[in-house]
């Protein structure tokens, strides 16, 4: 039976169909769905409408089902259409009429909604978590590498000197940004959306304050028609936080992999981070950071594709809107794989030294050689045209020495403040365990 089957008989297509993918996914709501059961229930005995010693029992039976999540040993039984079924039968069979009694003043929108709200605020964390360590491997090579020389390049070509603490300094203050767009996700999902029912609230005088303290929301989502409107535009907006970060990790894996090639044979890994040929005994493929650039270049496209499936609905609940866990869920697992994975390559990574030492890079110092005429009195347009013509002579001598010295050069990475602004937005998230309180 279904929580909204009459007396009638399903067609068993439309009930495989309709279903489809959700109970693989919905697997990972049971322990949220217990929780959000149990701050329910406690605001609607607020109320009046459950009894002190109903309220115990059902809490009883809901940390008992929270036992068999954690042990693994709960399962979505068959015939049951979701999780959110699954333990409201098994409260009814346990405690019968007091069982029936848990969807008072909510409908199961809400009740998904909520689920949906505490399951990505709970993977903003874990994800952020890794950011985080990321971060730090990153500014770590930074400050370990700072004083190796690397040629920079634009349009592929050599163009300005450059530094493995430059590079590497790039991709942690990228992350900056990336963080602070999870912090926009996470500020978005943090809202209780219970309360709202089906979308239009409820006769019953809910106390939405009580429940929005209890699962540690910032604040609750006010109209309850937008509360409802939030499906799909959250998981937007986590998606979004996650592209960010999967494009952090791509362009730096494109350029891993572009250094590792001989023919620029700037980095290298020990031969058991890397991948051989079944025909070319002399490989050393970098399998590493091209699945972690494809499955990044994947995760930038969540964002459109969850805006292809949302985008032409109106306000209210539609069933398309089941389809976004599918869409997202798998993601947010490999975002965290890649940065793992990521982490592991960069803390085993070797660094060729001495690279600008090689004559095919004295032309990276042109720019050095037009700086020091200026700094002689020279118009900047006339030792450009100089030192052109130098080059064009094959006269052209590269400095000895080269200064950089303004924040965010070779000679200033401005790391400390870059971890700084880091830690800012961090704090800024303002993470807590409050609603794990209710299954202790």
């Amino acid at each position: 039976m279904k929580l909204w089957q009459k007396d009638n008989k399903i067609n068993e297509q439309v009930d495989h169909f309709t279903v489809g993918n959700d109970l693989a996914f919905d697997i990972h709501l049971a322990e949220i769905d217990v929780i959000g059961n149990i701050a329910h229930a406690r605001m609607i005995a607020s109320l009046g409408l459950l009894t002190k010693e109903e309220l115990v029992q059902l809490e009883i039976e809901l940390k008992k089902i929270h036992k068999q999540i954690k042990n693994g040993t709960f399962m979505i039984e068959p015939g049951i259409e979701d999780v959110h079924s699954q333990i409201e039968f098994l409260l009814t069979n346990s405690l019968g009429e007091t069982g029936k009694k848990i969807h008072v003043g909510r409908s199961r929108n809400d009740q998904v909604l909520v689920d949906l709200k505490i399951f990505l605020r709970e993977e903003i964390r874990l994800t952020v978590g890794h950011v985080e360590k990321l971060f730090k491997t990153l500014i770590n090579r930074s400050n370990h590498f700072k004083n190796h020389l690397l040629p920079g390049y634009t349009h592929f070509q050599v163009a300005m000197p450059s530094s493995f603490g430059l590079w590497f300094g790039a991709y942690a203050e990228s992350l900056n940004d990336d963080l602070r767009m999870l912090l926009a996700a996470f500020r978005i999902v943090n809202k209780n959306p219970l309360g709202s029912a089906a979308g239009y609230g409820s006769s019953f005088p809910l106390n939405r304050q009580m429940t929005t303290d209890l699962l540690g929301f910032d604040t609750l989502n006010h109209n309850s028609v937008y509360a409802q409107m939030t499906r799909g535009k959250s998981e937007k907006a986590v998606a979004s936080g996650l592209a960010s970060v999967a494009s952090t990790l791509s362009k730096l894996s494109y350029d891993m992999c572009l250094y590792m090639n001989q023919e620029f044979g700037f980095v290298s890994f020990p031969d058991e981070l890397t991948t051989g040929s079944s025909i070319m005994p002399h490989k050393k493929n970098p399998d590493v950071f091209e699945l972690i650039r494809a499955r990044c270049n994947r995760i930038q496209s969540i964002p459109n594709e969850l805006t292809l499936l949302t985008g032409n609905l109106p306000s209210g609940y539609h069933r398309d809107l089941q389809l976004t866990k599918e869409i997202l869920f798998p993601a947010i697992h490999s975002l965290k794989e890649c940065i793992s994975m990521t982490i592991l390559m960069l803390e085993n990574i070797s660094i060729k030294e001495n690279i600008l030492n090689d004559k095919k890079y004295d032309l990276l110092y042109s720019v050095e050689s037009v700086n020091q005429l200026v700094m002689q009195g020279i118009p900047f347009r006339d030792a450009y045209k100089q030192v052109g013509a130098d080059i064009a002579a094959g006269k052209f001598k590269r400095p000895e020495k080269v200064a950089y010295t303004h924040e965010g050069s070779i000679g200033n990475l401005c790391n400390s403040r870059i971890t700084e602004e880091f830690n800012t937005c961090l704090a800024e998230f303002n993470f807590n365990d409050k609603m794990f309180e209710l299954v202790k």
